[in-house]
């Protein structure tokens, strides 16, 4: 072990007591030290980060693993004086894939289609169904509903506990009372299983045990290709994430034709959502064309008010 390895585990510990995860990040920054540890270099340097960064993987990646690298050396830097702070600019960002913004009737036959998924004792669907049906309702994170146990979910006060998810971040998600109907019906048949009724997962199998996200992608790419609603094998769109994506569109929606204020309303959406960073909620205005057009309307109308 070198000193550089002794202080990426400091730095990880460090980090985790601040609230962050670093999954990704520690896999990048440990294949980095053992980059380092090949080239027997001991002080980070500009030329060895961008070196390691555009060593593999491909274009998309190379400025998000020499950010990772990055911030790690502004920790190295009051350690280790000789630590150079790599640049930014290097590469060029990678940009967010436009996302599809789903119609109420795809959805609706997403959701149909799912309903004839066939399973060996007729129950796997309904789990399918109200777990994806419940990521186009709420806006959640796939991840974040596979991972919700019973006592997460209140249907009686019509709310669900999302706990440590992306970021270390939990929040409360409010659901309407219809939504609350169909899990309760869901809970219904899965608790007439004895080995479902003793797991602790909210979302479960056939036996009772926790979905894997490969599992519940799979149904969702083979039911939008049976739906017509995904093109052939080797397609990527429409993407089972971009159901968060369609309920931040259509709350922002909503809110401009009601005349919202939008501004002062996204902070909202983004605490609802478990965004870090109003930031990143901001990124939906840009995704939508519709935007440009409320936009304009308002201007046009203030511009009117005016003149």
């Amino acid at each position: 072990m070198t000193k550089l390895h002794d202080f990426l585990e400091a730095y990880l510990r460090t980090k985790r007591a601040r609230g962050f995860k670093l999954k990704d990040d520690e896999g990048k920054l440990r294949n980095f030290v053992a980059f380092m540890e090949g080239r027997e270099a001991t002080v980070v340097t500009g030329k060895l980060a961008i070196e390691w960064a555009g060593s593999s993987a491909g274009p998309a990646t190379w400025a998000i693993r020499l950010s990772a690298v990055r911030t790690f050396a502004r920790y190295l830097a009051d350690l280790e004086p000789r630590t150079e702070i790599p640049p930014t600019g290097v590469f060029p960002q990678h940009h967010r894939p436009q996302p599809h913004t789903y119609t109420a009737a795809e959805i609706e036959a997403l959701l149909s289609e799912i309903k004839r998924w066939r399973s060996r004792n007729g129950f796997g669907q309904w789990t399918f169904h109200c777990c994806i049906g419940l990521l186009a309702v709420t806006g959640m994170r796939l991840g974040e509903a596979i991972r919700l146990t019973r006592s997460d979910v209140d249907l009686d006060a019509g709310v669900i506990s999302v706990e440590e998810s992306k970021f270390g971040k939990s929040r409360i998600v409010p659901i309407h009372h219809t939504t609350a109907a169909v899990l309760q019906d869901y809970c219904e048949r899965r608790d007439a299983s004895p080995p479902r009724r003793l797991g602790e997962r909210f979302f479960v199998g056939e036996r009772g045990k926790g979905l894997y996200k490969q599992r519940i992608e799979l149904v969702f790419i083979t039911s939008m290709r049976r739906a017509g609603l995904r093109g052939a094998v080797g397609t990527r769109r429409p993407r089972i994430h971009d159901l968060r994506h369609t309920y931040a569109v259509n709350t922002l929606l909503r809110w401009y034709e009601a005349g919202d204020d939008v501004d002062r309303m996204l902070p909202v959406l983004s605490t609802y959502l478990g965004h870090t960073h109003t930031r990143d909620t901001y990124w939906y205005l840009s995704a939508c064309p519709e935007f440009m057009r409320h936009a304009a309307d308002r201007l046009e109308s203030r511009w009117g008010e005016t003149s």
